[in-house]
């Protein structure tokens, strides 16, 4: 029986040039001279073609991302950190995706959420004359890239809306290169830009919206270093509404008198699923791979990480926290976190479940001045009868105690301190007494932190107002960051 199939589809031209003919060649050699393919080669580095035929959003945003050098925060496949289309499904599940595509605006939020800095226009809020300029601005840069939605139908090509990052652009020419990631349909190619704004320029029929573009670019610092929202567990939908709704009910509606009672009543109601939604980042090894001291990498993320973790500590919230939880007899052992993170470990570096993993004994090494600063944790993973050692990069900090120097690391209170401090200070407004409203406020207060905390915090804000945004689809309306002061 005969099975109806495609194997690519010839490029129109014109209005396209082929970026491998000739003539693509001479344009692609006459921009490279005038510096606006600056940001081509990274890109062209880490492209990649859409897995799904609906996934063009996706593909263009993992490009761009990866491109960026921005670290998502946590795992793709085995041990590695690293953008995929499958990472990118908080603002829209795959399922949804993979059948209808995605919108604009959610791409968008999925680039401010990926930790991104973003601009996004739709051409109704912009023009072509500062389209133009916003091109060649960004072509010059390695460290901004653009992607465009547009029709296909205005380039007498097949389907209709599609996303694709912008490589570069021909000023005398004015002519822009697109490197379209369905590129089993099409292989990259120049088109002239009054065209491609053409293309933008028309209504998107699922959203009633203009198409558009983004500008793309790196923050100055990699957010999300030590904490980090995941999406990947359905438990975030409930943990999300318990913080955005029911805490600012439950600190109106009782009759709290003192920060402690405040804690007292978030945390006596958190889901119990909680700590799946927020978590610290921990790196992982296998043993036998790893070199004898920590590579400067390792180092510079490790000594990153202990900074924040150090600055969470002195915060003022951080203490009535502690405080609480020692009142309540809550404890966190780093031997049970580590064993099950090496379990986890063992089982990304393996393929296998974790399920098939138990991790024998761990072993914490803590080093000190003189040798490689920071502590790792060797845990002995056993599966079918079979050992492995694994290690895990454990950031810590140190404060006196009678008996000496005590070691610190992430645990509950630190982490329910990051989850508190990413609320919106709105949260803390129906609290009746006035007073404790204001220390509350103050406790919490982004102004107050020292910088490196203050750029963790901002963006787990930033993450949680963009997850409430999508769930109210607000993301068509609200193209800009979320303010999160």
């Amino acid at each position: 029986m005969a099975m109806a199939s495609l194997y690519r589809r010839s490029l129109p031209s014109p209005p396209a040039i082929d970026f491998s003919s000739a003539e693509g060649k001479l344009i692609f050699n006459e921009a490279l001279q005038k510096g606006t393919m600056e940001g081509f080669f990274r890109l062209i580095s880490y492209f990649q073609t859409q897995s799904e035929p609906a996934y063009c959003g996706l593909a263009s945003l993992a490009v761009v991302l990866n491109a960026l050098s921005i670290d998502p925060g946590r795992k793709w496949k085995g041990p590695w950190r690293w953008f995929d289309e499958s990472m990118l499904d908080c603002c829209e599940p795959l399922e949804v995706v993979k059948e209808k595509g995605i919108s604009f605006g959610k791409v968008v939020c999925l680039a401010h959420c990926s930790g991104a800095k973003v601009e996004a226009f739709r051409t109704s809020q912009s023009s072509i004359d500062e389209f133009r300029e916003l091109v060649e601005k960004c072509t010059r840069s390695e460290n901004c890239h653009m992607i465009s939605t547009y029709h296909r139908g205005v380039f007498k090509q097949t389907g209709s809306g599609h996303f694709s990052p912008i490589g570069g652009y021909n000023a005398e020419r004015d002519m822009a290169l697109i490197l379209d990631t369905a590129r089993f349909k099409y292989p990259p190619h120049w088109v002239p830009l009054e065209l491609l704004w053409e293309a933008m320029d028309s209504i998107d029929k699922s959203t009633g919206k203009h198409r558009g573009f983004m500008l793309i670019s790196r923050p100055h610092r990699e957010p999300g270093l030590l904490y980090t929202l995941s999406c990947k567990d359905e438990s975030w939908i409930d943990t999300a509404k318990y913080l955005k709704e029911d805490v600012p009910r439950l600190v109106s509606s009782q009759d709290v008198d003192s920060v402690e009672k405040i804690i007292s009543v978030v945390f006596k109601s958190l889901p119990s699923n909680f700590n799946q939604f927020i978590r610290w980042v921990a790196e992982i090894r296998i043993t036998e791979d790893s070199n004898k001291h920590l590579s400067a990498e390792e180092k510079s993320r490790l000594n990153l990480k202990e900074l924040v973790l150090k600055e969470v500590h002195e915060t003022e919230l951080f203490k009535h926290i502690n405080k609480f939880l020692s009142s309540v007899c809550y404890e966190d052992s780093l031997t049970y976190t580590a064993a099950m993170a090496c379990c986890q470990g063992a089982e990304i570096l393996s393929g296998c479940s974790s399920k098939k993993f138990c991790c024998r004994e761990t072993c914490v090494k803590i080093k000190g001045p003189g040798d490689d600063e920071g502590t790792v944790v060797t845990g002995v993973v056993v599966r079918d009868g079979n050992e492995q050692k694994v290690d895990l990069l454990v950031p810590s900090t140190k404060t006196d105690c009678e008996c000496g120097p005590e070691a610190n690391y992430p645990a509950g209170n630190d982490v329910f301190t990051a989850l508190l401090l990413a609320l919106p200070p709105q949260t803390w407004s129906g609290i009746k007494d006035q007073a404790l409203m204001q220390e509350m406020k103050q406790l919490i207060s982004v102004a107050s932190l020292p910088t490196l905390l203050q750029e963790e915090v901002v963006h787990l804000r930033r993450q949680l107002q963009l997850l409430k945004r999508c769930q109210e689809n607000k993301e068509e309306d609200d193209l800009a960051a979320p303010a999160c002061a």
